[in-house]
């Protein structure tokens, strides 16, 4: 004799309650012994701009001692291509072990303002880990051209509208943003050059393709010391360590002028806190190391990882800031 179709009932129901306890204790243990074994393989950090920029050289000077740290090879794989989402949106898909990281800078939340379309979401799609470096931008000439200062590349510009041109590693970089508040402050017309990373745009700047560049000094530096390029002026609200005698923009006439780049470490969105937690902490640690401590000041930045919750804050307040920005600019892109 069959039981009665209540008892049948109530049987399949606590067999499935038990059957998602079962699925839940799984994914929890699943979880914890992923966090605990890692890593136990390779770690694959993308780069979503091409080498020689500032993400990627942030990215290799880390390297220097992150791996001895982690115990594991750390892979720097360059995916550039639409200023910075092609990267962005591999990272925000890929699986949330620990075993893919990005290193992203301004972009990943100015994309948010100025693309009508995003394939990610910069605060949905990704956890915080840490702050690679921060770094100003500055304005950059070769040294052929017959400007020194902010004002006489103001009056230059003036005098030959639509002639002076001024590069940027791509568009909505913090390069080409900087650039774009530069043009609306000063009322000047200055023709935008995109290229697909810092490194394209310094070597064509050298060679006198574009007049004039808005380049963080992490890729600059090396060429400004050999006098192949010449800063009039820095986009932060203060001087730069590095170059304490250069002028910063607001000081050369326009107060409130304050467009830093900054690089910072993410994860996948749902990646272990513990795993968030080791890749903080090792990140401090590398970047407290003499080799990596001296590599960064050489290059001219500022380094001081602090915590996801710090690294947060930053991005939340950053987007608001860059969203003003664009909306006053009234930039869009496709």
């Amino acid at each position: 004799m069959s039981a009665p179709s209540h008892m049948r009932h109530s049987a399949r129901q606590v067999l499935a309650a038990l059957a998602t306890v079962a699925t839940a204790t799984l994914l929890s243990s699943a979880t914890v012994a992923t966090a605990q074994a890692w890593p136990a393989k390779p770690i694959r950090l993308i780069v979503p701009f091409p080498p020689g920029g500032g993400n990627d050289i942030v990215a290799r000077t880390m390297n220097i001692r992150l791996p001895a740290l982690l115990g594991q090879p750390v892979v720097i794989e360059n995916r550039a291509g639409a200023g910075g989402n092609l990267g962005a949106e591999i990272a925000a898909r890929a699986t949330p072990d620990g075993y893919t990281l990005l290193i992203a800078n301004n972009s990943l939340t100015a994309n948010l303002s100025l693309y009508r379309k995003l394939p990610y979401d910069p605060f949905r799609d990704f956890a915080p880990i840490a702050m690679g470096a921060t770094s100003p931008n500055m304005i950059l000439t070769h040294p052929a051209l017959p400007a020194k200062t902010v004002k006489d590349l103001i009056a230059l510009a003036r005098a030959r509208p639509g002639e002076i041109t001024f590069g940027s590693p791509g568009a909505g970089t913090p390069s080409h943003l900087a650039g774009e508040l530069f043009m609306s402050r000063a009322k000047a017309n200055l023709i935008h050059v995109a290229y697909k990373g810092a490194g394209p745009l310094v070597v064509d700047q050298m060679a006198g393709h574009v007049t004039i560049s808005f380049t963080a000094p992490i890729v600059s530096k090396p060429f400004i010391d050999a006098g192949k390029m010449r800063p009039i002026a820095v986009t932060s609200e203060k001087r730069w360590p590095g170059g304490p005698d250069i002028p910063t923009v607001a000081e050369s006439g326009f107060p409130g002028f304050d467009v830093i780049a900054w690089f910072a470490y993410f994860a996948p969105a749902g990646t272990p806190r513990e795993v968030i937690d080791r890749v903080a902490t090792d990140i401090g640690r590398a970047a407290n190391t003499p080799e990596v401590r001296d590599r960064f000041k050489l290059q001219g930045i500022e380094v001081s990882p602090g915590t996801p919750e710090e690294l947060a804050a930053f991005i939340k307040r950053d987007y608001q800031s860059m969203d003003a920005l664009i909306r006053q600019l009234k930039i869009v892109l496709d």
